[in-house]
């Protein structure tokens, strides 16, 4: 990619995704979000009609008197993306690609996080982990973060999805909020799943092309599996193949939203051919009536 193509794309993120907070989300982030967690601050002496479930007995054994540990409501949430960067992410049928679609989404999340003055972090994977960035705060932090995004070259093609979410529950011991974006063509996570969304508030974001849903009527296709390599050659005029093809890419959908409703992680899904961050208000908005 050449120097000034590459700062192009980087301000044109930045410009888009800067109006989108300001015009559309400001106020509705933090939110939409489930309710903060709440950390240890002190102890003190134990009163009557204290929860007796809250007392601290190793100081109660010390002082030969019972207390009870007090909390507080954290002040600050941490968002952690956790972004899909395998070969299908690269692939589009329209003006944009689902790569690039992930780059807008990541840069309007994060800097609605930045606004609010909270944490972002994120890891990027493929069939391996491609970079992990700890949560930090601060604009010079996210820009830099998403100038990574749009220059990565992957080392893998596939994607292991359980790979990177067994990384998050490892390393995220403190309640936050985590939003995959992917197109979620991988299997075999859903365990993991389960974990992070026992200790985080989870998103499912699922970025996808037109052509994932259907295939349009057209002359004879040869079809790559970007992640395999694998090649399948047919005819865009037969209505079997066509009827067939969606049939499929739909009880895939159907999975992954009955999969993911199951463990109480809620779903978006935003096409390359849509307006991400119209589809981004709406969802705000629609999770901020149900708190």
């Amino acid at each position: 990619m050449e120097t000034t193509s590459f700062f192009n794309k980087v301000k044109k993120i930045e410009i888009i995704a800067s109006r989108l907070v300001e015009n559309l989300l400001s106020g509705n982030y933090r939110s939409v979000f489930k309710g903060q967690g709440i950390e240890f601050d002190e102890v003190r002496e134990y009163v009557p009609g204290d929860d007796v479930r809250l007392i601290d007995w190793n100081v109660t054994s010390r002082m030969n008197n019972p207390f009870t540990k007090m909390f507080r409501e954290e002040r600050e949430l941490t968002l952690f993306l956790v972004v899909d960067s395998s070969a299908s992410i690269f692939s589009g049928s329209g003006k944009i690609s689902k790569n690039e679609l992930i780059c807008l989404v990541f840069a309007i999340l994060g800097l609605s996080a930045i606004m609010n003055n909270d944490k972002v972090g994120c890891v990027f994977f493929t069939d391996r982990i491609e970079k992990w960035v700890p949560p930090a705060k601060g604009e010079r932090h996210i820009l830099s973060v998403i100038n990574n995004l749009l220059i990565m070259k992957p080392s893998g093609r596939g994607s292991d999805m359980s790979l990177a979410l067994k990384t998050v529950c490892e390393s995220l011991k403190r309640r936050g909020i985590v939003v995959i974006i992917s197109d979620f063509k991988t299997d075999g996570y859903f365990s993991e799943l389960t974990y992070v969304s026992r200790r985080h508030d989870v998103i499912a974001l699922n970025v996808f092309d037109p052509v994932d849903v259907q295939i349009p009527e057209s002359g004879l296709i040869e079809m790559e599996d970007p992640e395999s390599g694998k090649i399948m050659v047919s005819s865009g005029n037969l209505p079997s193949f066509r009827n067939n093809y969606a049939k499929f890419r739909k009880i895939q959908r159907d999975r992954w939203l009955t999969q993911c409703h199951l463990r109480g992680v809620e779903t978006l899904e935003i096409s390359t051919s849509e307006d991400a961050g119209m589809k981004l208000y709406q969802f705000f908005k629609k999770r901020k009536k149900r708190r």
